[in-house]
């Protein structure tokens, strides 16, 4: 990756408390896995940032690689990698997520 990119990334995840990296947009979302995120993050009531990266290659292979995930949507809250779809909706249906996103930020 490189460091432009990386540093794009950064600057997204550090810069907006809940950040999902997705395909298409919270409005229109592209994939399937992105659509169940957006309505969980909506559910719970979270103001988040979202960024479509299929409008943007490099940030969309960069980001598999700056969290070693493979796959995307992929969700960071506070700076800190979460998950992918999975993940979220398992901390969603715990009552964790709820829980980390009322907490105060930092």
């Amino acid at each position: 990756m490189e460091a432009s990119t990386k540093v794009r990334i950064e600057d997204f995840v550090k810069s907006n408390r809940v950040m999902l990296f997705m395909k298409g947009t919270p409005d229109a979302p592209q994939c399937g896995f992105s659509a169940k995120v957006v309505e969980v993050l909506n559910r719970e009531g979270a103001e988040f940032e979202s960024l479509n990266v299929l409008a943007d290659p490099e940030i969309r292979d960069g980001i598999k690689e700056f969290s070693d995930w493979p796959t995307i949507p992929q969700l960071y809250i506070d700076g800190e990698f979460v998950g992918g779809c999975d993940i979220v909706i398992e901390l969603y249906e715990s009552g964790d997520l709820k829980k980390t996103l009322t907490a105060p930020a930092g």
